[in-house]
């Protein structure tokens, strides 16, 4: 007898979304399997975060499927997903624990989890300061502490290392693994190559809103080097690398 598996995540096929006749998403592909930390890569304009924002209900796609944890898109599913789009909306003047309660209530969450997310996050220690003496990776914790309140089963986070020093893209690649440590799925968008090389199970490259390559690390990789990889795909897409 067969043994089961778990549905995949995540399952995007044939995404499209179109602006004003310039197509964002082009009938992009994406598998996401349970468990797993995958890498969303692609240059400037290749529609990464308009497919995180389709998934999250965002916005609305022109044509194509969504699929999560194997069934049909639904609100209702979101309730199970997680994310940190852009950048989190922060009140200055308020501390973690505040934005955390704010959250908690909106989404009927217990209060105690309160306590858990910050350790998760590595905010315990500053719970009570506000927003406004945080740094810029201690605001991008306190964002994923948001996303984690309600236990989601999938996690998207779209560019989570941007503008962080190596301390805290160390802490952050950190927080990512531990997360699939403890079976959530994270989709995760970076520019950061030798990140992406060092978190993810898989890798999908995304090129003028298409699917061009899905995979392992070491699939796109030629003789090793991930960076000579993504930019043999964007060659024979005729996109011009300088």
């Amino acid at each position: 007898m067969a043994i089961p598996t778990r549905p995949a995540a995540l399952e995007v096929r044939g995404l499209r979304k179109d602006y004003r006749g310039h197509a964002a998403l082009d009938g992009a592909d994406l598998t996401v399997d349970a468990g797993e930390v995958f890498g969303l890569l692609g240059p400037n304009g290749a529609g990464k975060t308009t497919l995180m924002k389709a998934v999250l209900g965002l916005v609305r796609p022109t044509g194509g499927e969504i699929r999560l944890f194997g069934l049909p898109h639904e609100r209702r599913l979101l309730a199970e997903v997680g994310a940190l789009v852009e950048t989190p909306g922060l009140w200055a003047r308020l501390d973690a624990v505040g934005h955390l309660r704010i959250h908690a209530r909106l989404r009927g969450v217990a209060a105690a989890r309160i306590d858990t997310v910050l350790e998760l996050v590595g905010l315990a220690g500053v719970r009570d300061r506000p927003v406004a003496q945080y740094s810029l990776g201690m605001r991008w914790r306190l964002g994923i502490a948001v996303a984690l309140l309600a236990r989601p089963r999938l996690v998207l986070l779209d560019e989570p290392t941007n503008g962080l020093d190596p301390v805290g893209i160390r802490e952050m690649r950190a927080i990512i693994r531990g997360l699939a440590a403890d079976g959530t799925t994270v989709l995760v968008s970076s520019h950061q190559l030798a990140e992406i090389a060092q978190i993810c199970d898989r890798i999908g490259v995304l090129v003028a809103g298409r699917t061009r390559y899905q995979g392992t690390v070491e699939g796109l990789a030629a003789g090793g080097d991930l960076e000579a990889g993504f930019f043999r795909v964007l060659e024979e897409c005729g996109w011009a690398v300088r």
